[in-house]
């Protein structure tokens, strides 16, 4: 069993940047691929990029390409995401969650965090 915690996020002005930690328990991170995920308010959960068990390959939502960097470091069981040129409508609370595919689908995610808020003022 893997346990996410997600410190970090905050508030920032449009155009500035952010980064997000995400922390996991368990002797198995290096085994999960990692992905992280968005909540608007009165939206649903959107996905945002996944990164696979080794770092090698990694896959961003049109939204946030050339903007957003996820990386991990499984000696210290993390995954970041470096948020760049960040937009209001950036704005959510931010889930990391691991699964053992390469996939965008939320349903395919077996552990989340509890999230973090990120808000962006223009």
């Amino acid at each position: 069993q893997v346990q996410l915690v997600e410190p970090g996020g905050g508030l920032v002005q449009a155009g500035g940047s952010l980064r997000l930690a995400c922390a996991a328990s368990g002797r198995s991170f290096s085994n999960y691929a990692m992905g992280w995920f968005r909540q608007a308010p009165g939206k649903e959960r959107e996905f945002v990029v996944h990164i696979s068990s080794s770092g090698g390959s990694t896959y961003y939502a049109n939204s946030v390409k050339g903007r957003f960097t996820i990386s991990r470091d499984n000696a210290k069981n993390t995954v970041y995401l470096q948020m760049n040129s960040l937009k209001p409508e950036d704005t959510a609370v931010y889930y990391c969650a691991a699964t053992r595919v390469a996939t965008f689908q939320l349903r395919d995610y077996y552990y989340w965090g509890q999230g973090t808020q990120v808000t962006v003022s223009s």
